[in-house]
Formats: structure tokens, sequence, C-alpha cells
């Protein structure tokens, strides 16, 4: 027999509940741009935010036809020299709070 637990919470307050149990944060978002090519973006997410080849194929993929995509979350001192480095090697990043 199965056992169901029956909340009494409104959707709303479930909303709330789950909201305040995700860890605050940061993420790098990447930004289309006209002057990359998707092998050499491919192999910077792969370097700088250890990507696997299809996370960052998918993410290149995703930049290009929807013009940003977050490619890594965690706090800002993990992300800032990530995407430092991506600045560095020609990519066009920020550093956005979650």
């Amino acid at each position: 027999m199965t056992e169901y637990i029956r909340f009494s919470q409104t959707e709303e307050q479930a909303d709330v509940a789950v909201e305040t149990l995700v860890a605050r944060g940061y993420e790098i978002v990447l930004h289309n741009d006209d002057h990359n090519t998707f092998d050499h973006v491919i192999a910077m997410l792969v370097r700088y935010c250890e990507h696997t080849e299809e996370q960052a194929h998918q993410c290149a993929l995703i930049v290009h036809f929807k013009g940003k995509c977050s490619v890594k979350r965690g706090d800002y001192d993990d992300l800032r020299p990530r995407c430092e480095a991506l600045l560095q090697s020609g990519l066009t990043a920020t550093i956005e709070e979650v």
C-alpha cells in the first residue's frame, strides 16, 4: 500500500519555501558575438568552465540562437577568475547574481 503525504501549504507558499532552499549565488553568462568561432567557444568552455565537449557545444548553440546562456554557477570567488579567463580569450561574458 502506498502512503501519501499531504501538504497544507498553498502553491505560492511552497514556491517560496523551495526558493528559500536554493542557494543564492552567481552565474557566468556567455553572450553572443560576431567574431568567435564555435570551435573557439567550445574549447574555452571546456578549459575554463570544466564543460564536457557536448555541454560546451550545447551552450554555444544556445548563445548563438538565444543571444546568451548561463554557462557556470557557483560562488563569486570561484567564478571571477573563470570569467576573466573567458574575457581574456576574446569571449563576451558577465557574472550575474541569481
